[in-house]
């Protein structure tokens, strides 16, 4: 199981966005833990997402750090230790260095990015392969900035249908990331019933996701946009993730009272 599938649709399940938000959506210290299960009763491992506060290369920055997991159980075949970091502007979001350290049952992968937006260009430092190369971008987000990025923009003014685009860079690539609103929904959780805005995040069919429209996620409908549920359908079985926990919101974590 790899944790990064959960990382990534994270990322996904915040852009929702088409005018800039006014209200602050994040704030350092903020911390979010996701648990995950596969085919609905098999416990996977967990998530979780922290924003600090920092200082970078004499620049004031958010510096978000992104881990995930394998629980004991699937750990015994398949051992997961992914961290990923972004470094980013706190006002336009617009990320400086990102991090990518993952072991997933043998296969590793360790490469720094630094971005360079007045050349446009995104340095690339293999780490285990000793390799370095610039690639040319056009003012993309890194995957984890991605979220903060997206997260401060304004979802209230989505239409059902309406699709959502955003370059990521990822890897030494580029990519086009797209969302569909499918409207809203209310959402049984530990914490209480949420309002909340599904989307339906685009994905390539293949030897992960069942097919291109294989996962639904969530995200709550008041001014932090949180994510709260995902669900996949994989190759093989399915996987869910919900949030756990959390501390450090920026504004009060809505539930519906009838």
């Amino acid at each position: 199981m790899k944790i990064k599938i959960v990382l990534l649709l994270l990322v996904g399940i915040s852009l929702s966005a088409l005018s800039q938000e006014t209200i602050p959506a994040f704030q350092h210290g903020e911390w979010l833990r996701y648990r995950m299960s596969y085919s609905g009763f098999l416990k996977a491992g967990e998530a979780t997402l922290e924003l600090r506060e920092e200082i970078f290369q004499d620049k004031k920055v958010l510096h978000a750090i992104g881990k995930g997991k394998t629980s004991s159980v699937i750990g015994w075949f398949f051992k997961v230790r992914d961290t990923y970091e972004s470094y980013f502007d706190p006002n336009d979001v617009r990320p400086y260095y990102f991090i990518r350290d993952i072991d997933e049952g043998g296969y590793k992968k360790k490469k720094n990015i630094t971005f360079d937006h007045d050349k446009n260009t995104a340095h690339v430092k293999d780490l285990l392969k000793k390799k370095d190369t610039v690639i040319s971008v056009t003012g993309p987000q890194d995957m984890i900035s991605t979220f903060y990025f997206l997260r401060s923009y304004n979802t209230k003014n989505l239409k059902k249908g309406d699709e959502i685009y955003v370059d990521m860079f990822f890897d030494e690539k580029q990519y086009p990331f797209k969302l569909l609103f499918l409207g809203f929904e209310t959402l049984n959780t530990k914490f209480g019933k949420v309002k909340t805005q599904m989307f339906r995040p685009l994905v390539q069919a293949g030897r992960v996701f069942k097919a291109k429209e294989s996962v639904t996620v969530w995200i709550t409908a008041d001014d932090n946009k949180v994510p709260v549920k995902m669900s996949a359908s994989l190759s093989v079985g399915s996987l869910r993730a919900e949030l756990d926990a959390f501390k450090g919101l920026t504004n009060p974590f809505e539930i519906v009272v009838e």
